[in-house]
């Protein structure tokens, strides 16, 4: 019998790249922007997508274009893109590394996947972005839909972690997200968090209170009043200079 050959795969995450059985495809550009624009809707109208690859060009224009880059694509069984009318589709057989990423992701914010294997789960999301340096708008739009999302299961992995009594694989989460977004309070909550959970209030204060300054350097606004409650009893008061306290135990009154 013959081997049965592996599936189409398409990576977006990094650079582009087609893959059919054991071979790497070169597509042109615009094979390469159809394909992944499909493979990350799943499905489209012609006229979404002639409007959203060559928005500058009139319809008749755009249409024609579409066709001749769908003409050039790869040729094979099952073909990558089917045609339903005035649809098209993606086979279901090509693997989108995207999805796969979207899938983790989900998984840890819903909570379905405890991750006893916590290392994977930190590589998945803190991997490669979505096409660096292309710059089209629906682009972007899913380059921040997929960051958003990382960044979510990052502080949601850092919490688990946390309640699972592993506060520094957590701290690896919890700094993930950080690095990726250094004014998101959530993040910095689930560094504190993993910091109480060792029992290291002074490094949970003392994180606190950079990320205040920082905040009010950047924003010029505090922290959220949850925040504060995190570390509830925790931080010392500081009184103002009026009420500032001696060595001898008196105020700073005279007297």
């Amino acid at each position: 019998m013959r081997p049965v050959p592996p599936p189409p795969r398409l990576r977006l995450l990094g650079q582009f790249r087609l893959e059919l059985g054991t071979e790497t495809v070169e597509l042109c550009r615009n094979g390469q922007r159809l394909l992944a624009f499909m493979g990350l809707r799943g499905r489209v109208s012609r006229t979404v997508l002639a409007g959203t690859l060559w928005p500058e060009a009139t319809e008749a224009h755009a249409r024609g274009s579409l066709r001749t880059t769908l003409w050039k694509l790869p040729r094979g069984e099952p073909s990558l893109i089917g045609c339903r009318g005035d649809t098209l589709l993606v086979t279901p057989d090509l693997r989108v590394d995207v999805h796969t990423l979207t899938r983790t992701a989900l998984g840890v914010v819903e909570d379905r996947r405890p991750p006893l294997h916590a290392r994977p789960f930190l590589e998945a999301l803190t991997g490669e972005d979505l096409l660096p340096g292309w710059d089209e708008d629906w682009i972007l739009v899913e380059r921040e839909h997929l960051r958003q999302l990382r960044l979510h299961a990052l502080d949601a992995l850092a919490g688990t972690l946390t309640r699972q009594g592993r506060p520094a694989l957590a701290m690896e989460a919890a700094w993930a997200s950080v690095r990726a977004e250094p004014l998101r309070e959530s993040a910095h909550r689930a560094v504190v968090s993993a910091h109480l959970a060792e029992g290291n209030v002074g490094e949970a204060v003392r994180h606190y209170r950079a990320f205040c300054r920082m905040l009010d350097e950047e924003l010029g606004v505090a922290p959220s009043p949850q925040f504060a409650r995190l570390l509830s009893g925790r931080l010392p008061e500081r009184t103002g200079r009026a009420g500032r306290t001696g060595r001898g135990g008196r105020t700073g009154r005279g007297g």
